[in-house]
C-alpha cells in the first residue's frame, strides 16, 4: 500500500477536533448558538423531568452508559468491562443500543453473523465479544421490550450510548469521560459539551457514576484541564491500554511485538484515529502508513482498502467487525493481513464496588 495519504476525516469531525482545545475565534463564533443548544437541551430535560414526555420503564434494572462530550469517549469498552463484571456477579444482562450509522430504524436482533452495516458498528462489536443478547432500534424501549420477550431470562439491561436519550427509564447511569475532560467547556457546536457539566444538584437525570479515562500511552497528550468533579458525584478512574495480542478473521492470535520489526498500515475509523496510531507508536511498531476513516464508514471503503494493501493491516476492533467481512477467509500465502488490536479498559476495583452496592439497593427497592 502506498505510503500514507490519510483519508479524510467528516467534516463535523475535523471541526470539533479543531476548536475543542481552546476557547478560539471559531468557538467563540459559535457560542451564541451554544446558548440556544443549551436552552434547548434544557426544555427536553424539563419536558422528562414534568411527564410531558413520556419515559418507558422497563421491568428490569436498566444501565445507562453515555458521554457528556461529543465523539468517542470510551463508552463500548465500558460496557464490555460492565458485562464481564456483571456475568462474574451472576447476572445475566442483555444490551440495548441505537446502532448508529445502521441501515434501518426497527427493531433487530443482532446475532454473530448479522453484518454491521444493519446493526451498526457497536453492536455488532459487543454481541460478537460479550455473547449477551443485544437488539438495536431507534426507540431504546422498543428495543428492551423486545429483548426482554426474546430472552425472558435476562435480569439486566445495559444501555450502550443512551445518557441523552430520556425516553428510557434507568435505574444507573454511568458518564464516560476520556483525556479531553470537558474540553473548552462550553456545549455544542461552540465546544464538545453534550449538556452542561457539572451538572447541577437539581437535574433529575445527572449520573450517578462517572468513569474517568486515561491512555496508558504517554503519547495520547491529557487536557490541560482536570475533570471537575461535582459535590456527591462519584469519580473513578481507569486506564486504557491496547492488549499484548492482535486477534485475526477467525479468532486466531498472534503478539502485539511480532509486528515490530515489519512496517504496517494501521487504521482506524473511529472519533480520533490518532489515538490508536499514537498507541501503536508507543508499543513500538512502525508504522509505514495510517488511514483514518470518518467514523462508522461503509463497509466499500474497508474493501477497498484491503484490495490495495499489501502486508499487515491493523485496525481497531470497532473497524475489524467490518473489515473482516470483506475476506473472512484469505486464500493461502495472501499478503494481505488483516489483524484487530483489541482495547482493555481497567477501571480501579472502587468503580466496581460502588457498581455493586448501587445494584444491591436497586434490587432491595424493585
Amino acid at each position: 500500500m502506498p505510503a500514507a495519504q490519510p483519508q479524510r476525516l467528516d467534516k463535523g469531525q475535523a471541526r470539533w477536533q479543531g476548536i475543542w482545545r481552546t476557547r478560539g475565534p471559531l468557538a467563540h463564533l459559535l457560542w451564541p448558538v451554544s446558548i440556544l443548544y443549551g436552552w434547548l437541551t434544557a426544555l427536553r430535560r424539563g419536558l422528562f423531568a414534568a411527564g410531558v414526555l413520556k419515559t418507558v420503564r422497563l421491568p428490569v434494572p436498566v444501565i445507562v452508559v453515555g458521554n457528556v462530550v461529543v465523539g468517542g469517549a470510551g463508552k463500548t469498552p465500558t460496557v464490555l468491562a460492565l458485562l464481564q463484571h456483571l456475568q462474574q456477579r451472576g447476572w445475566q444482562p442483555g444490551v440495548v443500543s441505537r446502532g448508529h450509522g445502521r441501515r434501518g430504524t426497527g427493531v433487530l436482533e443482532v446475532h454473530p453473523d448479522t453484518p454491521a452495516t444493519d446493526s451498526g458498528d457497536e453492536p455488532a462489536l459487543i454481541r460478537r465479544s460479550a455473547g449477551v443478547p443485544v437488539f438495536v432500534a431507534a426507540r431504546r424501549s422498543e428495543a428492551g421490550q423486545a429483548l426482554l420477550a426474546a430472552h425472558p431470562g435476562v435480569d439486566l439491561i445495559v444501555c450502550d450510548d443512551g445518557l441523552q436519550h430520556l425516553a428510557l427509564g434507568r435505574d444507573l447511569s454511568i458518564a464516560v469521560f476520556d483525556d479531553r475532560s470537558t474540553g473548552n467547556g462550553w456545549l455544542l457546536p461552540a465546544g464538545l459539551l453534550r449538556e452542561p457539566w457539572p451538572p447541577g444538584k437539581g437535574n433529575p437525570f445527572r449520573p450517578d457514576l462517572v468513569l474517568n479515562q486515561r491512555s496508558e500511552s504517554p503519547a495520547v497528550v491529557p487536557s490541560t484541564t482536570p475533570l471537575e468533579r461535582p459535590c456527591n458525584l462519584p469519580v473513578f478512574e481507569a486506564t486504557r491500554r491496547l492488549a499484548d495480542h492482535a486477534v485475526g478473521p477467525q479468532g486466531q492470535r498472534r503478539p502485539l511485538r511480532d509486528f515490530q520489526d515489519q512496517p504496517v498500515t494501521a487504521l482506524a475509523g473511529i472519533a480520533r484515529p490518532s489515538v490508536f496510531f499514537d498507541m501503536l507508536r508507543a508499543r513500538g511498531l512502525t508504522l509505514a502508513a495510517t488511514v483514518a476513516l470518518p467514523d462508522h464508514a461503509g463497509q466499500q471503503a474497508y474493501a477497498e482498502l484491503l484490495e490495495q494493501s499489501t502486508g499487515p493491516l491493523l485496525c481497531t476492533e470497532k473497524d475489524a467487525v467490518k473489515l473482516f467481512a470483506c475476506r473472512p477467509e484469505p486464500a493461502s500465502g495472501d499478503a494481505r493481513q488483516a489483524w484487530a488490536v483489541p482495547l482493555e479498559l481497567r477501571p480501579e476495583a472502587a468503580f466496581f464496588e460502588a457498581l455493586d452496592r448501587r445494584l444491591a439497593s436497586i434490587q432491595r427497592i424493585r
